[in-house]
């Protein structure tokens, strides 16, 4: 038997279960609060009309894709599924029909999480983190260890740091690409931007942090980026490539005095004067300050207000 058919068994049966073909095994009623979520489940729940139509279909119809669980000690674990469960519990279901697996390896129970995820819905809907984990997930565990040392290789190359020897092993990273619609430096950065911490991954589905910044900050270790992140809130900043590439120079000594440093903090956080914008009608602007450098403008604001605070006290 070739090495990758119990792969291809798993990823094809969870393929069948989808797509109305008969698994093997039985299909089995069980408590829906027995089924905890997937340790790693990296995709978000449905909301809004996308649910309320999932949570009507199912009061109408009930469930007619079982959901796909692993044995535990407890119970069970999801691992194709969430959605529906979390429509049945709406819908107002107290069982599910559920595929049953035991003895699944990680990599085997990581099949069905993500390639199921994959299938129901359009990569061009996943969140960037969300693709971040389906991207990850396939290079680095589904499609083997080995591609461990092939990425990193890779991303040696890609951020300019001599490449090692790279051999000709970026092809099964340019399959990837040509599968998502994506070029294989953009596959690199994704996989890389797995090391971020959560919060960071957060900002970068609402597109507070770009990837290209996300992949420099990825080589600090998540303390350093758990600093990095305090000293971004607390002083409402935007992280430019500039700056994280300075941060990801200092990757292994960061201190919160040295992030404060990059974002040219000169003062303790809590000491720090936020800029505050006050609007000016564009006809005292124009009547003031129309042949006045901008740079100025701010010290001539600041003296005329000391001037008419001095008369106030007086």
């Amino acid at each position: 038997m070739k090495a990758n058919q119990p792969k291809r068994k798993v990823f094809n049966d969870a393929v069948d279960l989808l797509t109305g073909g008969e698994p093997e095994g039985g299909v089995q009623m069980i408590p829906i609060d027995s089924i905890e979520p997937f340790h790693e489940h990296p995709f978000k729940l449905y909301a809004g009309e996308r649910l309320e139509d999932m949570v009507e279909s199912i009061r109408e119809h009930g469930i007619l894709t079982p959901v796909i669980v692993q044995k535990t000690a407890s119970g069970y674990e999801m691992l194709a599924g969430h959605n529906r469960q979390n429509a049945a519990k709406l819908a107002g279901l107290t069982e599910v029909p559920a595929i049953v697996k035991e003895g699944l390896s990680e990599e085997e129970a990581l099949v069905y999480v993500v390639e199921t995820n994959v299938i129901q819905r359009s990569f061009s809907d996943l969140s960037v983190s969300e693709r971040i984990a389906v991207l990850s997930t396939r290079y680095d565990r589904v499609c083997g260890t080995k591609k461990r040392e092939e990425i990193m290789e890779e991303l040696h190359l890609l951020n300019g740091d001599g490449g090692h020897h790279v051999h000709r092993q970026a092809k099964s990273r340019e399959l990837i690409g040509q599968e998502y619609g994506m070029t294989g430096r953009n596959i690199a950065r994704y996989v890389r931007c797995n090391h971020l911490i959560p919060a960071f991954k957060g900002m970068l589905d609402d597109g507070s942090l770009t990837i290209i910044a996300g992949v420099e900050l990825s080589f600090l270790s998540e303390e350093e980026q758990e600093l990095v992140l305090g000293v971004m809130e607390q002083n409402c900043i935007k992280l430019k490539k500039d700056k994280a590439d300075k941060l990801r120079a200092a990757a292994g000594s960061i201190t919160k005095e040295s992030v404060q440093e990059v974002f040219g903090l000169d003062k303790p956080v809590s000491e720090v004067t936020r800029p505050v914008s006050v609007k000016i009608p564009a006809k005292v602007y124009s009547r003031y300050f129309a042949n006045v450098a901008a740079k100025d403008v701010q010290s001539i604001l600041e003296e005329a207000l000391d001037q008419y605070f001095m008369r106030k006290g007086a």
